[in-house]
């Protein structure tokens, strides 16, 4: 039944434009804004030919405990210093579960089977990362 239909992910915000300027400037995304519905919505086109519908919730907004956005990247170290070099702040993690290291990252191999992520928030809070 759903299988040809074009599925989009959303999630929310308190301030879409503080938000558009950090997804289209800062991390170097295509974005277009619509005003069409009597808000400011994002469509966030992404280069695997997908797109990602972010609509405003003012103060109703909260912020996603979860990640809803990984950018897959080839050189984990190289995207994160980008990204510093453009003001975004890491998460820092340090549990049984999940540790990182000065840089925000935490590494896959080793005891760790997973991939090397580094976690950050888009300016409304929303956990992104980047991951090799």
């Amino acid at each position: 039944m759903l299988k040809d239909s074009k599925a989009f992910s959303s999630f929310s915000v308190n301030d879409a434009s503080k938000v558009k300027d950090f997804y289209s400037d800062t991390l170097g995304l295509d974005v277009e804004q619509d005003d069409s519905m009597g808000m400011t919505m994002l469509h966030i086109h992404l280069s695997t030919g997908g797109e990602i519908l972010v609509y405003p919730k003012g103060d109703a907004h909260e912020a996603a405990s979860y990640t809803v956005l990984n950018f897959p990247v080839e050189d984990i170290d190289k995207a994160v210093e980008e990204l510093v070099e453009k003001g975004v702040k890491f998460e820092h993690y340090d549990s049984d579960q999940m540790k990182t290291d000065d840089k925000g990252i935490a590494r896959g191999g080793g005891d760790n089977p997973g991939p090397s992520v580094a976690w950050f928030k888009d300016p409304a809070g929303n956990v992104l990362s980047v991951m090799q």
